[in-house]
C-alpha cells in the first residue's frame, strides 16, 4: 500500500509544482540527469550481479524486441489505411512500440511484486533502450528528414555513451571478476531514489492540452502500447512454455505506457512532439488502470 501511495503522491506534487509555478520548468532535467547517471546505474549494481542467468532469462529480451518490431509492423498497416505521412507514422510507432520500464515499471513492479523482481525488470529496461536507440532512432530518422539516411556511427555512439546502459556492462562483467558485496549498502541507497525522483520527474512533464483533435491516434497508439503488447508478450510465454517471475514481470513491463525518452526523440527530429507528449501523459494516466488488470490476468495464469 506504500508504494501506491508514494506513486500517487510524486506524481500529483510534481503536477502541482509545475501548475503553481513553484519550481524551475526545466527542473525536471537536471532531476533525470541524477536518475540517468546515479540512480539507474546503481540498480544495475545492486541488482544483476544477483541475477541467476539460465535460458529462461533470454525471454525478457526477446519479449522487448517482439513489442517493436511488433509496434512497426501495426503502424505500418494502420498509416497506410488512413494515409498518414511519414513523419507521422514514425511518430506513433516511436510512442508504441518502448515501454516506460524504469521510471514508472520500477516503481509499479516494487508495488505489486516487490523490489527483489527487479533484477529482471532491469533485462526488460536495458534491452527497451538498446531497441529504442537503434530500431526507434531509424524511425524517427526516416520520419524527421527528407533523405531518411541512417548513420550506424550515429546509433552507436548514443548506445554506448548512455549512462544506465553502461552501468548494465559495467556491472555484469565487473561482478564477474570481484565480489561487489562490500558496496550494496551504496548502491541500495542511490537505487532507492529512483522512484520518488521518476514519479516525481513524470508528473512535472505531463501535459494535457489539446487531446480531443488527437483522440483518434492517441486512442490507437495506446490500444498496441497498454492492451496489445502485454497480449504478444503473454501468448509468446504460453506458446515457448516460460513460466514463473519471468513470464510475470516480462508481461508486466510489456503493459506499461510510453517511455519518456520518445519525446526527447521526437522533438530532436522534429517529429510530431505534441502528440507524443500527449501519448506519454494519457498512456501513464490510463496505464495505472491497466497495469493492475494485467496484473489480476498474470496472477491468474501464471
Amino acid at each position: 500500500m506504500t508504494n501506491f501511495v508514494l506513486i500517487a503522491v510524486c506524481i500529483i506534487a510534481g503536477m502541482i509544482f509545475k501548475s503553481t509555478k513553484t519550481i524551475h520548468p526545466e527542473a525536471h532535467k537536471g532531476i533525470n540527469t541524477w536518475i540517468l547517471y546515479l540512480a539507474l546505474p546503481a540498480v544495475s549494481f545492486k541488482y544483476l550481479p544477483k541475477v541467476d542467468w539460465s535460458l529462461e532469462m533470454l525471454f525478457p529480451i526477446v519479449s522487448t524486441v517482439v513489442i517493436a518490431v511488433g509496434s512497426w509492423i501495426f503502424m505500418l498497416f494502420y498509416s497506410g489505411a488512413k494515409n498518414y505521412s511519414a513523419r507521422s507514422r514514425s511518430t506513433m510507432e516511436l510512442a508504441s512500440g518502448y515501454s516506460n520500464t524504469s521510471f514508472i515499471g520500477f516503481p509499479l513492479i516494487a508495488a505489486f511484486y516487490g523490489e527483489k523482481y527487479l533484477s529482471i525488470a532491469i533485462i526488460c529496461d536495458q534491452m527497451m533502450f538498446v531497441m529504442l536507440s537503434t530500431m526507434g532512432i531509424i524511425a524517427a530518422l526516416k520520419g524527421g528528414s527528407k533523405t531518411g539516411k541512417v548513420e550506424t556511427k550515429f546509433i552507436l555512439k548514443r548506445l554506448f555513451t548512455f549512462p544506465p546502459f553502461l552501468g548494465c556492462i559495467s556491472a555484469l562483467v565487473l561482478s564477474q571478476f570481484i565480489s561487489l558485496d562490500f558496496a550494496e549498502p551504496f548502491f541500495d541507497k542511490l537505487a532507492g531514489t529512483v522512484a520518488p525522483l521518476a514519479l516525481f520527474s513524470v508528473g512535472l512533464q505531463l501535459k494535457f492540452n489539446g487531446w480531443k483533435k488527437l483522440m483518434p491516434q492517441i486512442s490507437v497508439s495506446m490500444l498496441y502500447k497498454l492492451i496489445l503488447a502485454p497480449a504478444f508478450v503473454l501468448i509468446l510465454a504460453l506458446v515457448f512454455g516460460v513460466k514463473g517471475d519471468v513470464a510475470k514481470i516480462s508481461i508486466f513491463e510489456a503493459a506499461m505506457p510510453t517511455v519518456i525518452t520518445s519525446s526527447i526523440i521526437a522533438e530532436q527530429f522534429r517529429l510530431n512532439t505534441k502528440l507524443i507528449n500527449l501519448i506519454i501523459g494519457i498512456s501513464i494516466i490510463v496505464g495505472f488502470a491497466t497495469t493492475g488488470i494485467w496484473f489480476q490476468i498474470i496472477e491468474l495464469l501464471f
